[in-house]
């Protein structure tokens, strides 16, 4: 069987547009270092109003997908995204293409949100808003608006790990841990928690190395070569992906998707969480 690539080009986008079963999803905005002032995220709502691709809706990354009063940002109640879906115009049966202006970053965090409610057909623009207009192709200020859709979510719970699902697989040795954030968060050179490090046995793989200079994703040969080269196992029965709060950590799903992994999952506290508890085992280099 082969697999549907994640991603699509910025060619079938423009020539999809006026597909009626179509959503386009923008998701725009901004990660600051831990080391620079706070806030350290941001969305760029305003640039959306400005300019964007013609129909796309905008998802506010940091409120609308997550659930309020999560200190990790963790994923919004099936109840919330829901409602946030149907309110779009998205409905269960259609398309949708998600893009963003980093990398695909947040582009991926609404990808995996949408399938861990249950809906698979959702896809990356490769390259996103930056290739877009690199490209010269179509723009609009005007706020597209669809008719009231109904959205069911349906749970995939086997997409999420929790910490204590990574206790238990610290404990049994059966899972592999990749941290994509930087290599000083990693270290704990640096921390958006309280405590600087990285859980047990994590591999560090920042997300950047899976991305190429013009912001697409690499092709499934470089990211075999980047991902085994620091000793992934692509074949691995478990596999948990983690970062600061969840978002560049389904970046790094989606590459190793792309790459020929399976059994992959994301840690939604992530070290936001992780690194918040006093209880749970970290290691640094420092």
């Amino acid at each position: 069987m082969v697999m549907q690539s994640p991603l699509v080009t910025t060619a079938w986008l423009e020539a999809h547009l006026g597909d009626e079963n179509l959503r386009i999803v923008e998701l725009r905005g901004k990660v600051l270092p831990p080391t620079q002032p706070p806030p350290h995220y941001l969305t760029d709502k305003a640039g959306y109003l400005a300019s964007h691709i013609p129909n796309a809706l905008f998802v506010d990354w940091q409120v609308d997908i997550v659930e309020p009063g999560s200190p990790s940002n963790d994923i919004a109640s099936p109840e919330r995204f829901s409602g946030l879906m149907s309110r779009l115009g998205i409905g269960n049966g259609h398309q949708v293409i998600v893009y963003d202006n980093a990398a695909g970053m947040f582009a991926c965090r609404m990808r995996w949100t949408l399938r861990y409610y249950g809906h698979n057909d959702v896809r990356v623009l490769d390259g996103g808003w930056e290739r877009w207009l690199e490209e010269g192709r179509r723009v609009t200020s005007a706020v597209r608006q669809f008719e009231r859709r109904t959205f069911v979510a349906q749970e995939q719970t086997r997409l999420k790990a929790t910490a204590e699902e990574i206790q238990a697989g610290l404990a049994a040795g059966d899972m592999q841990l990749i941290d994509v954030r930087s290599p000083a968060e990693y270290a704990g050179q640096s921390s958006r928690a309280d405590t600087a490090g990285h859980i047990p046995s994590a591999i560090n793989v920042p997300w950047q190395t899976m991305v190429n200079e013009d912001l697409t994703v690499k092709p499934a040969h470089d990211l075999r070569d980047v991902l085994e080269s620091s000793g992934i196992a692509l074949d691995a029965d478990d596999t948990v992906l983690y970062c600061n709060s969840g978002v560049s950590a389904t970046f790094g799903m989606l590459a190793m998707e792309i790459a020929g992994a399976e059994n992959l999952r994301l840690y939604d506290g992530s070290w936001m969480e992780w690194g918040n508890d006093p209880e749970t085992p970290k290691a640094s280099s420092v």
